[in-house]
């Protein structure tokens, strides 16, 4: 039995061959129609969510098996030790997808869990989001070979993951993130990433669109904090650091890579609205692929 808590979990043949299944997946779907026939997932959320959601609850079904939707704050998880109420769930469903605030709980969940449990988001990792933006790079370019992808925004959960695709994959990544998550990062992840010389830390979002195949933004406020009075200063600081770092036509400068967001959106932010609707956004194309690519994962750990 394998978890599924972030890309390290894999190799770099396993990535390839969940991207290349994902691919093969939306493209044929009918062929998976009973590839989960009565399996089934306890999809336990912290955090609100559209696309891990949806996504999964989606995609097991249309592979015959179902979802089970739990509130943490609603469940017993809230109330009793993680490694109690692990191996009471493990017992009622064949998959945890586990969307936490802490990576820390996460782990424990994946400690005491005799099913695998698969990293739904949490603070330092949102390695399904990776997989949905790995295929579609795949499935626009047809390869890896000599692409290179700009990430703009905070280096946070989502950062993370593709750092770890990237460099695992040959990607060459460009760092556009004047500011630093502080709960997400992973000193001993960056370290092997610029030791790899795939991964580059620059200050010029130009500058690195210019060189880019793909230039990627990401909303700059976490969204369990988006309207908590608490975190306004925070809100603010963020606001006035990075607008200088919006991702539109005046920072691209003439340049026209693929646009790429993890949604949710916040238009006049991260990003203009021209950007999100313009012919090289493959924005939609790689949220639909979260359904896609995590078919393809369910299948990859019921076979691990």
């Amino acid at each position: 039995m394998k978890h599924f808590l972030s890309l390290q979990d894999l190799d770099r043949n396993e990535l390839m061959t969940i991207i290349q299944n994902g691919i093969a997946i939306k493209r044929q779907p009918e062929r998976y129609a009973t590839a989960c026939d009565r399996k089934g997932a306890l999809m336990l959320f912290q955090k609100t969510s559209t696309r891990t959601n949806l996504s999964f609850q989606s995609g097991i079904n249309q592979m015959g098996g179902y979802a089970v939707p739990m509130d943490w704050n609603a469940s017993n998880f809230s109330i009793s030790p993680i490694r109690y109420e692990a191996r009471y769930a493990s017992r009622n469903c064949d998959f945890i997808v586990a969307r936490l605030k802490k990576h820390s709980d996460l782990r424990e969940l994946a400690a005491y869990a005799t099913v695998p449990v698969i990293n739904g988001c949490c603070d330092r990792y949102h390695p399904c989001q990776a997989l949905a933006d790995l295929m579609t790079i795949y499935e626009v370019s047809g390869t890896f070979e000599g692409i290179t992808v700009t990430y703009v925004g905070i280096l946070n959960n989502v950062a993370n993951s593709l750092i770890a695709g990237c460099a695992m994959l040959g990607i060459r990544l460009l760092l556009v993130t004047p500011i630093v998550n502080e709960a997400s990062w992973d000193g001993e992840l960056m370290d092997q990433a610029i030791g790899s010389g795939l991964v580059t830390r620059m200050n010029s979002l130009t500058d690195a669109a210019a060189q880019s195949d793909y230039v990627y933004t990401d909303t700059w406020i976490d969204m369990e904090h988006y309207h908590s009075a608490d975190y306004e200063a925070v809100k603010d600081f963020r606001m006035q650091t990075m607008l200088p770092y919006q991702l539109n036509r005046k920072a691209l400068n003439g340049s026209t890579p693929y646009i790429m967001h993890d949604m949710p959106i916040h238009p006049g932010f991260e990003i203009e609205e021209e950007l999100i609707e313009s012919a090289s956004s493959v924005i939609y194309q790689q949220a639909e692929n979260r359904m896609h690519a995590q078919k393809a994962l369910l299948l990859h750990l019921m076979e691990s």
